[in-house]
C-alpha cells in the first residue's frame, strides 16, 4: 500500500485514446465540491477530465497497479489529486487512510490499457515476440511465465477455459506442459504459437491466441476476483446521490458488474407465496441509470478497441446498507 503525492517529473508521450471519455465524466453527475475516484488511472483520460469540472474544494483520488501508469499520475501537478499506487481492491482500506468517509461518485475502467498493450516487453499481446510477463504492476507478483512453467495442467486448462472461455483449452495446456518439459516457455511468440498450433477453429478476424492470452492475464492479475472484492466496497461508500460508473470490455466483466447490481437493486425478489406487505419490503440501497451504454460507430471507427465497451451506471439511495462481512 503506497499513497505518493503528484509532482511535475515529466513523462514520456503515450498515444491513448480513452474510451466513453464524455459518457463516463458525464454519468459521475460530477459536483464541483465532492470527491471522487478513478479506480483505473491508466493515461489520466477520465481523471483529467474529472480534475477540469472539479472546484478548489474538489478531490479526486486514483488507483492504479501499473508503476507507468503511477509516473504519468504524478507528472500532473494538481493539490486536488491524491495518488495511490495500488489495486481497487484496497479501496476502503485507502480512504480510511485518507480520512474519507464518503465519496460522491466512482469510476472503474477496467481491464488493459492501450500502452500496456502496445509496449512488447510488458508481455500482453501476441503481436510481439518478447518477455512472457504480463503483470499490470511489475513490482510484485508472478509472471505468465513463471506460473505457465510450474502450474498443473488441469490448472492451466482450467483458467483458460474459465477465463479465456476456449474450447481448445486442454489441447493448448498439455502443448505447454509438453513444451517446458523440453525448455522453459518464456516468450510471447513461444505461446502464441502453441495457441496457432492447437486452436483449430475461431471467430473471423480473431488470432488463435487472442483468448489464452486474454485468459492468462485476467488470472495473472486476479481481475475478476479484485472486481467482486470493490464492488460491495464501492456501494458501502458512496453518500446518497453518488454515481458508480463500470467500464467493461468482455462478457466475463459486464456479468459480474451486471449480477452485482441487479441483485443490489432487486430486494423484492421473494417467492410468490411469500405474504409481505410492500411496505415492508426494504428499499434498494441503489437504482441503476439508464441503460447500458456503448460506444458510438464514430468512436469504434477512431479506436476500434472501444467497440467491445459497454458501460453501466448506478446511483446511490439514502438506504442505509452495510457491506457483507
Amino acid at each position: 500500500m503506497t499513497t505518493v503525492a503528484a509532482n511535475t517529473s515529466a513523462q514520456p508521450a503515450f498515444v491513448h485514446r480513452t474510451v466513453l471519455l464524455d459518457e463516463a465524466v458525464d454519468a459521475l453527475a460530477i459536483r464541483a465540491d465532492g470527491i471522487y475516484v478513478d479506480g483505473t488511472f491508466g493515461r489520466g483520460g477520465h481523471s483529467r477530465l474529472i480534475l477540469s469540472k472539479l472546484g478548489e474544494q474538489g478531490r479526486l483520488v486514483v488507483f492504479d497497479k501499473d508503476p507507468q501508469a503511477i509516473a504519468c499520475a504524478q507528472a500532473i501537478a494538481d493539490p486536488r489529486l491524491v495518488i495511490v499506487h495500488d489495486g481497487f481492491t484496497t479501496f476502503r482500506q485507502q480512504l480510511d487512510a485518507l480520512g474519507i468517509a464518503q465519496v460522491d461518485g466512482v469510476l472503474l475502467d477496467l481491464g488493459v490499457s492501450s500502452p500496456q498493450i502496445d509496449q512488447a516487453e510488458r508481455g500482453f499481446s501476441f503481436r510481439f515476440n518478447a518477455p512472457l510477463d504480463m503483470r499490470m504492476d511489475t513490482t510484485r507478483g508472478m509472471t505468465a511465465a513463471e506460473w505457465l512453467n510450474t502450474a498443473a495442467e488441469a490448472d492451466i486448462a482450467e483458467v483458460i477455459k474459465t477465463y479465456g472461455e476456449e474450447r481448445f483449452a486442454r489441447k493448448i495446456a498439455a502443448a505447454i506442459v509438453q513444451t517446458r518439459a523440453e525448455s522453459p516457455l518464456e516468450t510471447t511468440g513461444q505461446l502464441a504459437r502453441l495457441c496457432a498450433e492447437n486452436v483449430r477453429s475461431r471467430e473471423p478476424g480473431q488470432d488463435p491466441a487472442t483468448r489464452t492470452f486474454q485468459a492468462v492475464r485476467i488470472f495473472i492479475n486476479r481481475e475478476l476476483e479484485e472486481l467482486k472484492a470493490v464492488l460491495p466496497q464501492i456501494i458501502a461508500s458512496l453518500r446518497a446521490g453518488g454515481r458508480l460508473a463500470v467500464i467493461s470490455f468482455h462478457s466475463l466483466e459486464d456479468r459480474i458488474v451486471k449480477h452485482f447490481l441487479r441483485d443490489l437493486e432487486q430486494t423484492d425478489d421473494l417467492p410468490a407465496w411469500v405474504a409481505v406487505r410492500r411496505e415492508d419490503i426494504p428499499a434498494s440501497p441503489i437504482t441503476t441509470v439508464g441503460k447500458p451504454i456503448k460506444a458510438s460507430a464514430a468512436e469504434v471507427a477512431a479506436n476500434p478497441r472501444a467497440r467491445s465497451a459497454i458501460m453501466r451506471v448506478a446511483e446511490r439511495t439514502a438506504t442505509a446498507w452495510e457491506q457483507p462481512v
